[in-house]
């Protein structure tokens, strides 16, 4: 699969977006490792019926807004065989949704991150991406926080994001 480029914003979701219940949706499971590594960027993930190994990479230093994303399709017994390897590991069901004409992928976090609803929007190119308005159903948009990031969030329960999160005023969603 060839190396893509991906210009997206991420905001924390203050409350689930009206219909959300009948998009379609599936099951992610991620295992980032190394385990030791304090924000992975390597990866390998269930998504649906999909199984692929990712290693997504910033752009610009710490820009995190543009990434360099390598992708590997795997088969259920290589999914099988890398997921016993030693790394951190997070479960959310995401949902393709569908605001004013732009697709976002909302995330509902659940097991020991269960509250936490994210929305991820992506864009061509780094134009549409500086003309897009937060949604109403957003709280913030935090596409530079560190906290929320998938290799920094695997792990990790609520309660160890608290903090962040309590600085955006985020409730407990769910």
């Amino acid at each position: 699969m060839p190396d893509t480029l991906e210009f997206e914003k991420t905001y924390l979701v203050k409350y689930l977006p009206e219909g959300l219940e009948k998009c379609a949706n599936k099951e992610l499971i991620d295992i980032y490792f190394p385990a030791s590594e304090k924000h992975c960027h390597t990866r390998i993930r269930k998504d649906g019926g999909k199984f692929v190994i990712t290693k997504k990479e910033p752009l610009h230093g710490n820009d995190s807004s543009s990434f360099l994303e390598q992708t590997i399709n795997l088969d259920r017994g290589e999914f099988d065989a890398l997921s016993k390897i030693d790394g951190k590991r997070l479960r959310k069901v995401r949902y393709a949704y569908n605001h004013s004409g732009h697709p976002a992928e909302i995330d509902v976090f659940k097991d020991a991150l269960e509250g936490l609803v994210l929305a991820d929007f992506e864009f061509a190119g780094q134009a549409e991406m500086e003309a897009f308005r937060m949604p109403d159903f957003c709280l913030a948009e935090v596409t530079q926080e560190e906290f929320v990031a998938g290799g920094y969030l695997c792990g990790k329960s609520y309660g160890d994001i608290g903090g962040h999160l309590n600085r955006y005023g985020y409730h407990k969603l769910i």
